[in-house]
């Protein structure tokens, strides 16, 4: 239906970096409208490229939280502006969209979650009777975004972003209707911290929507474009399944890096260089490696634990267990 529409937000040049590869996944999959939300930190340049991907490009103010205490709590203070994905709901010329988060990709067609309702959502992995706003079937409404905004000023988020304040006001969304819970393939994460490795195995060949959690976005990395795989160690607990990170780094070197290069976001390295030349620089030079995890406290590995936050991938593996054990029984 043409009042039907996949939305977005970036508010800076990086995130938009992902919104061009969750579009042009999206425009493999369906011939729904693309809607991009922008703040004024996106750059001209970038805006062009955006225009080339999404059918509508429509700048917003930024919408700031400004919970530095809640958010401390996540250790996540850039995620204070995710409130401005709040502008979603003035989209008032669509009866139905779907939001997706611009670290998100799709892998198949999921014009079925248009037959859903508002608010139907995946649960998140760190708390599973709260839902994950980074996909999120919505219904426009005027009223619904002044009944938002005013909630976030008399109460605030209690995450201090846009999903905590989210939960709290579609509160019923854990115990009312089970038909607004979406199934986890519509937003699986991808960081390995949060993925039961063998429910990953049995169902995760399933998924149609992968999303890149935590603070190491896909754009964050280095990427070998000859090997077509991603530099470093992308086998901690913390990054990401490599073959969506490659699937990630595969649409943006092929489909989003000629046009940022056609409209001058990427500086021209390109002198006296081959095409294929130009893509491997251009891969190269702008993703830097992600950060490495400190060691951690046997305390803090224990409240992890209490919390859900097992490194299956890691230390607290089976195997890493099993000999811990075996010691023990010696």
């Amino acid at each position: 239906m043409a009042d039907h529409a996949f939305v977005t937000l970036a508010t800076n040049d990086s995130y938009a970096k992902g919104a061009l590869v969750l579009g042009s996944s999206l425009r493999k999959n369906t011939s729904k409208k693309l809607v991009m939300l922008i703040t004024p930190q996106v750059s001209d340049s970038m805006r062009k490229v955006l225009n080339k991907v999404y059918d509508v490009v429509r700048l917003v103010d930024v919408l700031d939280s400004e919970d530095s205490a809640h958010l401390a709590l996540m250790e996540r203070p850039e995620l204070g502006v995710t409130l401005t994905k709040l502008h979603c709901w003035t989209l008032t010329e669509y009866t139905k969209c779907v939001f997706m988060d611009a670290d998100t990709l799709v892998l198949e067609n999921i014009d079925d979650l248009f037959e859903r309702e508002e608010l139907s959502a995946a649960p998140d992995p760190g708390w599973p009777d709260c839902f994950n706003s980074g996909v999120f079937v919505f219904q426009p409404s005027l009223d619904t975004y002044n009944q938002l905004l005013q909630l976030a000023r008399e109460k605030g988020s209690f995450d201090g972003g846009d999903q905590g304040l989210l939960n709290t006001f579609f509160s019923t969304w854990s115990t009312k209707d089970i038909h607004k819970h979406l199934p986890f393939i519509y937003n699986l994460s991808s960081v390995s911290i949060y993925s039961y490795v063998p429910a990953f195995k049995a169902f995760g060949a399933s998924a149609k929507v992968v999303h890149f959690l935590g603070k190491v976005k896909p754009w964050n990395y280095t990427y070998d474009s000859k090997t077509r795989t991603v530099k470093g160690d992308v086998h901690d607990q913390t990054v990401t399944h490599p073959e969506f990170l490659n699937l990630w780094w595969d649409t943006y070197t092929s489909r989003i890096l000629p046009l940022l290069t056609e409209h001058g976001v990427v500086k021209d390295v390109s002198t006296g260089l081959k095409a294929e030349e130009v893509t491997e620089a251009m891969s190269q030079m702008s993703i830097a490696a992600p950060p490495l995890l400190p060691s951690i406290s046997s305390e803090e590995r224990r409240e992890r634990w209490e919390q859900g936050q097992v490194d299956y991938m890691g230390a607290d593996s089976y195997e890493n267990i099993k000999k811990k054990l075996d010691t023990y029984l010696q």
